[in-house]
């Protein structure tokens, strides 16, 4: 039985099949596409040059939910590639390497301008010096993100960020594109930015509830696509989370709990945060362990891959690409450790979660470097159970169902024993 599909779910699939589209038919269109990255990416901007985005990460992650990313990888590796290296890069080369066929089963059109953004991932730059030569005619721009490495957004950090914009990225959008910077039209795709992340803030705050009405982890996957990929700062994108919101809030009425593959997870047992991507080519089998015990993730740091909403940030449309800039040094990715166990610990507080759960990823070091100091920090902090999983992004041979079910057996013992005491502790005498 497939995902169960609501409005918002068939939305979403109407307006990747239409830009995969629009992908497949820019040799007749003329339109110029752009490859970049999720973490800190320049939708907007990119946008109103009426270019076209395509991001490899992503193109890896469906090729793994559509068991084709074994294949892809083999195929980066005999070329030389590191079992050690990102899954996500091999699976992408290997893609490229048979053809470049997208996630839609049609062939995606090399780059005009490869734009890396790099935002808390040292891999983006030999990612994309790797693309540049499978595609030697692409224009080629960087934009440099420093870390937040004092805990906060320096004001001088910003104003480095946005003069690479004025000087390298829009010259170069400029030239490939032959359109011409326009302000007023940056500034209204802001706006809709604005709009679109207020409703995704609406989604995830639901997770106050009990029953949660969301998964914030496994369905919130598929509620970041539209806008950490192609389609924020669109009227598109904002109907989208404007449909989202309202199904939420009908399930809160009705205190039911998200939606599962299998449908409806009911009832809630345990409320869970989670630190790290989830596994691509087991996703259906991964997510299953959890919603057959009952268990649901009020909240996880993936979902701020792309975009931290929950400190109030807004892209501007009175400052464009000031408040773009700042987005890209707020990205979760970018933060420093204290900052993540910070952003956690307000999660698993604000969200009234029974414990906290690691899933660290083999070739991701963005995530996994320091994953178990935030994991014991946070037990030391709030004296919940905590939890270590090791998974991939999109290599199937690491992925092992009974080693990471022996390990999630255990951490479960942990959070029965602590409600059992809590209910015990609360028991009339």
């Amino acid at each position: 039985m497939g995902v169960q599909k609501e409005n918002s779910m068939i939305k979403q699939k109407q307006m990747l099949a239409e830009h995969f589209m629009a992908l497949s038919q820019v040799r007749e269109t003329g339109k110029k596409v752009v490859y970049t990255f999720v973490p800190g990416n320049l939708t907007e901007l990119i946008r109103a040059f009426d270019m076209l985005p395509v991001y490899p990460e992503i193109n890896a992650l469906q090729s793994g939910m559509r068991q084709r990313s074994r294949a892809y990888i083999r195929e980066a590796e005999e070329m030389g590639y590191s079992e050690d290296v990102c899954s996500y890069v091999k699976c992408d080369i290997g893609m490229m390497l048979q053809g470049n066929i997208g996630p839609t089963g049609r062939q995606l059109p090399p780059p005009d301008l490869l734009l890396l953004s790099y935002t808390g991932c040292f891999v983006f730059m030999k990612w994309f010096e790797n693309l540049k030569h499978l595609y030697p005619e692409a224009e080629i721009a960087m934009l440099h993100v420093p870390y937040q490495e004092a805990g906060r957004i320096d004001p001088a950090a910003v104003r480095y960020i946005e003069n690479q914009l004025r000087t390298e990225v829009i010259p170069k959008l400029e030239k490939v594109s032959g359109n011409t910077f326009d302000r007023d039209k940056l500034a209204a795709a802001m706006d809709l930015s604005a709009q679109a992340e207020d409703l995704l803030l609406k989604v995830f705050d639901s997770a106050r509830h009990k029953p949660s009405p969301i998964d914030a982890y496994f369905g919130g996957v598929y509620y970041v696509g539209p806008i950490f990929t192609a389609f924020r700062g669109t009227p598109e994108c904002v109907e989208y989370y404007t449909e989202l919101v309202r199904e939420v809030d009908l399930r809160i009425k009705s205190r039911m709990g998200p939606i599962t593959p299998d449908g409806e997870l009911s009832p809630e047992r345990y409320r869970l945060v989670i630190e790290g991507p989830p596994n691509w080519t087991h996703f259906r089998n991964f997510w299953k362990i959890f919603y057959d015990l009952g268990a649901v993730f009020v909240a996880s740091s993936y979902t701020r891959v792309g975009g931290v909403y929950d400190d109030g940030f807004r892209h501007s449309a009175e400052d464009p690409l000031g408040s773009m800039a700042e987005y890209c040094l707020g990205c979760y990715t970018n933060l420093s450790l204290p900052q993540r166990v910070d952003l956690l610990e307000n999660f698993i507080t604000r969200y009234q979660a029974d414990g906290f759960l690691v899933n660290s990823i083999k070739s991701c070091n963005s995530f996994s470097a320091g994953q178990l100091v935030m994991m014991r920090e946070l037990e030391d902090r709030l004296e919940i159970p905590v939890g270590f999983i090791e998974t991939d992004l999109v290599d199937p041979r690491y992925y092992s169902y009974s080693n990471i079910k022996n390990r999630l057996d255990s951490f479960f013992q942990m959070l029965e024993q602590r409600k059992s005491m809590n209910h015990r502790q609360v028991q009339p005498v």
